[in-house]
């Protein structure tokens, strides 16, 4: 018997791969209604960025939209990186998206050490606010902690946004890569 165990061993670990090792890197995940009627979130992220960043003034006047747009490039720096299906995407993408998340969280005064997830949620939080006219809402959703100048001040920057250069070529580089992405299968 125990020589039969003996002999499974190396067909286990060779199954002990990938599944069961952690993801590299921080994760992050975009809410529901992000996606609505888009399916991939990687897609429609890419989508909605570079509608948004090929703007010269994006988002000029709208802080709601402004919003989710950070929090999709937010994202997008996480998941880009590690998405299989963009394996054969621009080898720039990577250090673009490092570049472009300096500048925008510099345009935003958000913390350097910041949990993605919680800048995604944050400003979420603040465009549905927003959605709803709630704009005191919106201002508390962005905590101190993460958008070091205070909600108010993060929505009026929001509002008014600066051409972001590096965040622009980093969206155009991803819409790119979306374009010779390799589609994945489900079995």
């Amino acid at each position: 018997m125990n020589r039969y165990l003996l002999l499974a061993l190396p067909v286990l670990a060779a199954c002990s791969g990938p599944l069961l090792t952690a993801p590299s890197g921080p994760t992050a995940a975009l809410p529901r209604d992000a996606v609505i009627g888009a399916g991939d979130p990687i897609r429609s992220a890419i989508l909605m960025t570079s509608a948004v960043f090929g703007d010269r003034t994006p988002a000029a006047g709208q802080p709601g939209t402004a919003a989710r747009a950070i929090a999709q490039m937010e994202f997008l720096a996480v998941a880009l990186p590690q998405a299989d299906n963009f394996s054969n995407a621009s080898p720039l993408l990577s250090p673009q998206l490092a570049t472009a998340r300096r500048e925008w969280r510099g345009a935003l005064d958000i913390a350097p050490d910041a949990a993605p997830q919680s800048v995604i949620d944050s400003l979420f939080a603040a465009s549905r606010a927003l959605e709803q006219g709630q704009r005191d809402v919106a201002a508390a959703a962005l905590s101190p902690t993460v958008f070091r100048r205070g909600g108010t001040a993060t929505l009026t920057q929001l509002a008014s946004l600066p051409n972001l250069p590096n965040t622009a070529a980093a969206s155009a580089t991803a819409q790119q890569a979306l374009r010779t992405s390799v589609p994945t299968r489900a079995f």
